[in-house]
């Protein structure tokens, strides 16, 4: 009898988690990728206020920008043909094409450059900052355009290709940013069909796509499956065609079946704890350099690699990765050292420790809870009261925006350009950037110099005195660069993803 009853309970814990799938039938006979979200949905369908990367990787299926960065990180045209740059490097002119419509029949053309640069400035925009890297946005006729900068910008191209999403005029501008959010309208690959809140968002191809020949699938269901286990029954039943963000265990775990393929790569992201200087943190131990230093040496960060993601990751030293200009391999991470952590905070007046308020995403990255729990532990060995609160990720990406998250808050950044200026500007741009805590006028004085000087060499240098900068005065606690698991169907096509999680489904098929 215990036997059955084991047994019926195992058949019904690998059924359950389908039956949230809902969305009736499908329709038969077509091609179909249906692709899991780790989170529970996105909190917007609008590239540009789309928070998080899994609600960016949505949002940009239906998007396009002018320019188009390749799987090399290397600028290619789009919406735009070809683009001339003046001798200062402060006029970009771009010919745009002239057969290209919104999904929604209106024109692309240059007023709608100029609408989407300046709808997408405005600062509810959640990366207005990436759009206001232009001062100036001139309509010279229907089909060019004269982008213009303050001062030269190194990294505005990439910039462009992965936050300027454009939108249609005058659908944009009826139904408002909130309608738009849920019923997006771009030019993309896919068209938005329908949004079921925790259960499915559906695309279908966009049969007047000015790529030829793409996209390659009829249609796209991107399903909220924030669970890891249920993520990794529905790639093994078929249920699910591509998921992501397994853990190591998970993925080890498919590498025998032979209708899953498994995928790793290292990742161009930073896991961290940020210190909040702008607002809750005002007036607290944080803003003390010593009691920063003395968390960064008291969390043993390779104890919590090596437990919770099998060693699959490397110590972070900075907000920079390995990978990212002018990163310097001779700096060391902090080790992890209690005992000197004890000291700082005494130097720093707080021999007994302090209580501080602390708070994390729930169901947003691999282990991310487990992580926090043992920072939080870490913390207490040495004195320090961390009250962790966990959130659903939409409502805390909100609350991180409008600065309203406690002293203390985790969260990872990743960029899709190759440089970490955009991550450095975003996480410490004081209150100009949405998402940023932390000011620091030494930060401010190295950013803007980054932020205009072209020769790369010499950006690589300022790059190395930042790091430096921010090792011995740390904004974070920081933790790792992890290695990223994802699986497909072995009947899944051309999915490539890049080193920052994201990627673009135009060119996956299915066999």
């Amino acid at each position: 009898m215990s036997r059955c009853i084991a047994l019926c309970a195992l058949v019904l814990l690998l059924l359950v988690p389908f039956a949230a799938f809902g969305g009736g039938e499908e329709e038969p006979d077509i091609d179909r990728l249906r692709v899991a979200l780790p989170i529970t949905d996105p909190d917007s369908l609008d590239a540009s206020i789309a928070s998080e990367r899994n609600a960016q990787n949505v949002s940009w299926q239906m998007f396009d920008s002018l320019v188009y960065m390749n799987e090399d990180g290397l600028i290619e045209p789009a919406l735009a043909t070809d683009w001339d740059v003046s001798d200062d490097g402060t006029e970009y002119t771009f010919y745009l094409r002239d057969d290209v419509r919104f999904h929604n029949g209106e024109p692309f053309n240059a007023e709608a450059v100029r609408y989407s640069w300046e709808r997408g400035s405005e600062p509810e925009m959640q990366w207005s900052d990436r759009w206001q890297r232009a001062s100036e946005v001139e309509v010279v006729d229907e089909h060019t355009v004269i982008v213009r900068t303050e001062e030269p910008d190194p990294v505005l191209l990439s910039e462009m290709a992965v936050h300027w999403n454009m939108v249609p005029p005058e659908y944009a501008e009826e139904v408002g940013v909130d309608e738009f959010s849920r019923n997006p309208v771009g030019t993309g690959p896919f068209e938005f069909v329908e949004w079921v809140r925790e259960d499915r968002i559906v695309m279908r191809r966009n049969e007047n796509y000015w790529r030829e020949g793409l996209p390659r699938v009829d249609e796209v269901i991107f399903r909220p499956i924030p669970e890891n286990t249920t993520r990794t029954a529905a790639i093994q039943t078929g249920e699910i065609d591509i998921v992501n963000r397994l853990t190591y265990e998970q993925a080890d775990s498919l590498e025998p079946n032979p209708d899953v393929n498994v995928i790793s790569y290292p990742v161009d992201r930073v896991y961290y704890v940020a210190f909040n200087n702008l607002t809750t943190g005002v007036d607290t131990p944080v803003e003390d350099q010593r009691v920063r230093q003395a968390m960064n040496y008291a969390v043993d960060r390779q104890a919590i690699v090596d437990s919770l993601f099998g060693g699959h990751g490397e110590l972070a030293t900075g907000m920079m990765t390995s990978a990212n200009l002018g990163y310097d391999d001779d700096l060391e991470p902090y080790a992890y050292d209690p005992d000197r952590a004890r000291e700082l905070l005494a130097e720093a007046g707080y021999p007994d420790g302090f209580e501080i308020g602390f708070a994390g995403p729930a169901d947003a990255y691999t282990n991310f809870e487990e992580v926090l729990e043992a920072v939080q532990g870490y913390l207490a060995d040495v004195g320090i009261q961390a009250n962790l609160e966990f959130m659903e990720s939409g409502r805390y990406w909100d609350l991180q925006a409008q600065k309203e998250l406690p002293p203390l808050f985790a969260d990872s950044w990743s960029e899709r350009p190759p440089e970490a200026l955009p991550r450095l500007l975003g996480a410490l741009g004081g209150w100009d950037a949405s998402f940023s805590a932390w000011e620091d006028a030494e930060i401010d004085r190295l950013l803007d110099e980054i932020s205009v000087t072209v020769d790369e060499t010499e950006r690589a240098a300022l790059y190395r005195e930042l790091h430096h900068y921010m090792h011995e005065n740390p904004p974070f606690i920081y933790l790792y660069v992890p290695m990223s698991f994802e699986a497909t169907r072995s009947n899944v096509v051309d999915y490539n993803p890049r080193a920052a999680e994201d990627f673009y489904l135009m060119y996956t098929s299915i066999e």
